[in-house]
C-alpha cells in the first residue's frame, strides 16, 4: 500500500484518493461480499473479502500519512473492543483470562450485556441523544431497524406483532386517503410511514428488512427473466405485448416457479 501511495513511483489513481473518493468503493465492496453470501459462491467470496480487506488497508495508509492511525492501531482498538464487550469470555478483561464455568449462556442476557456495554462506550464518548450515533449513511431500511430496536431499548415499542399489523393497516388507509388529495409531499410522508411499519413487522417477525427486500428484488428479477425468455420461446417481441399478455407470461412463470 505503501507503494502504490508513493508520489513518485506509486499509481496515480491510488496517490489521487482520500478518504471521501474511498467512500462509493468501500460501499460496493461491501454489497459485493454480501451478494456472495446469498449466492453462496464462497470461492468468489475469498475474493470479494481480500476487496473489502483492501478498504481497509488503504485507510489505514491514508490515516497513517496524516499521523491519525495506523493499521496496527486499528486492530488493537479492535482486540481491546472485543476483550472488554465480551467479560462473559475474557472475565479478567484480557486475552489470558478464560471462562471457568462450561455452563451455557443465556443469549438474552448476553445480548442485553452487550447493549449496556454499548451504551456505556457512547457515554464514554459523550453521546447523550438514545438514537443520536445511529449512523445516517446506513441504508433507508437497515437505519430503520436500528432505530427501532434503540427505541425498543429504551421502552419504546409496541408488545405484540397484532399491533404491528394494525399499524400497517392504519397507514395503508392514511396513504390511500393522501392519495384521494393528491398531494404529492402528503403521499410522500405516509408511503414512509407504511414502509417504517413494514420494517417494523419484519423486526417483530424476527427478519432483516434490508434482506427480505433484497429477496423480493431477486425473486422479481428471476421471474422477469423468464417473462422474457418465455416470450422469446413463443417467438413473440416481450415490449410490444400488451400488459394482458405480459400479465399472462407472469401468471404462468409464477406458476412454472411452483411446479
Amino acid at each position: 500500500m505503501e507503494r502504490l501511495r508513493d508520489p513518485h513511483t506509486g499509481c496515480p489513481w491510488d496517490t489521487k484518493q482520500n478518504f471521501a473518493s474511498l467512500v462509493a468503493f468501500t460501499l460496493e465492496e461491501t454489497y459485493e461480499v454480501i451478494d456472495a453470501i446469498e449466492r453462496e459462491d464462497y470461492q468468489h467470496l475469498r475474493e470479494e473479502l481480500g476487496d473489502l480487506l483492501f478498504q481497509v488497508i488503504f485507510y489505514s495508509q491514508l490515516g497513517a500519512e496524516q499521523e491519525l492511525f495506523d493499521f496496527q492501531a486499528i486492530v488493537n482498538e479492535l482486540t481491546h473492543k472485543l476483550i472488554t464487550r465480551h467479560p462473559h469470555v475474557f472475565p479478567q478483561g484480557n486475552l489470558a483470562s478464560e471462562r471457568q464455568s462450561s455452563e451455557p449462556l443465556d443469549e438474552q442476557q448476553l445480548k442485553s450485556s452487550w447493549e449496556d456495554l454499548k451504551q456505556q462506550d457512547r457515554n464514554n464518548k459523550g453521546v447523550t441523544g438514545r438514537l443520536a450515533d445511529v449512523p445516517f449513511a446506513l441504508p433507508a431500511l437497515s437505519r430503520s431497524t436500528k432505530l427501532q430496536k434503540r427505541a425498543s431499548r429504551h421502552g419504546f415499542d409496541w408488545t405484540d406483532i397484532s399491533q404491528v399489523v394494525d399499524k400497517l393497516d392504519e397507514e395503508l388507509l392514511e396513504l390511500k386517503e393522501a392519495l384521494g388529495l393528491n398531494e404529492k409531499e402528503l403521499i410522500e410522508e405516509e408511503l414512509g410511514d407504511l414502509v417504517f411499519a413494514c420494517v417494523n413487522f419484519a423486526r417483530f417477525a424476527g427478519l432483516d428488512a434490508e434482506s427480505v427486500l433484497r429477496k423480493a428484488n431477486q425473486k422479481f428479477e428471476r421471474r422477469f427473466v423468464m417473462m422474457e425468455q418465455q416470450a422469446s420461446s413463443e417467438k413473440v417481441d416481450f415490449d410490444a405485448l400488451s400488459t394482458a399478455e405480459k400479465n399472462r407470461l407472469w401468471e404462468f412463470v409464477k406458476g412454472k416457479e411452483k411446479e
